[in-house]
């Protein structure tokens, strides 16, 4: 049976009380994995995979869920600031129905705005060279994306801005 695709509301019901979570971060280029702790209180990065097939890319991801024991995956969804989605929501949106046919953990979709640019601006501040920002960014923006969305899934109060439609 495929994953469900679902806001960050629906996403909360369909979990075990405890287990990882796998927070993605979908460039053209890579994606940028971050894991949480079973109690889902904070996230790390994982790795960054360099896309090659989505067979591989899907691959590569149940591999790192499973040896996780994840229960779930949440998926950066890039809105425009204005709320509408352009193509790379689309290309995520697209990305996750294909995910969710090769497995049956729950897929939930959080607002990214901003998270590349606010994890740019830490790196900046770290003073990391931009060779070096290329390397991470993506998976700290993993990181930034789930950490997002564990803390909105430990506060409640769901229905608010960041749980974005599915």
């Amino acid at each position: 049976m495929p994953g469900a695709i679902v806001t960050l509301a629906d996403l909360h019901v369909l979990l075990p009380l405890a287990g990882a979570l796998i927070g993605l971060d979908l460039g053209d280029k890579t994606i940028g994995v971050a894991t949480s702790d079973p109690d889902r209180r904070l996230a790390t990065g994982v790795e960054t995979i360099a896309r090659k097939t989505f067979t591989a890319d899907a691959a590569r991801l149940l591999e790192l869920a499973a040896e996780r024991n994840a229960v779930g995956f949440v998926l950066g969804l890039p809105i425009n600031m204005d709320g509408t989605e352009g193509p790379r929501a689309q290309s995520t949106r697209a990305f996750a129905r294909n995910l969710a046919r090769r497995t049956d953990l729950p897929i939930g979709l959080w607002d990214e705005r901003l998270s590349t640019a606010a994890v740019e601006r830490e790196l900046i501040a770290a003073d990391a060279s931009r060779r070096k920002r290329k390397a991470v960014i993506d998976q700290h923006a993993a990181v930034f994306i789930l950490q997002g969305a564990l803390d909105r899934l430990r506060r409640g109060n769901l229905d608010a801005v960041g749980a974005s439609e599915p």
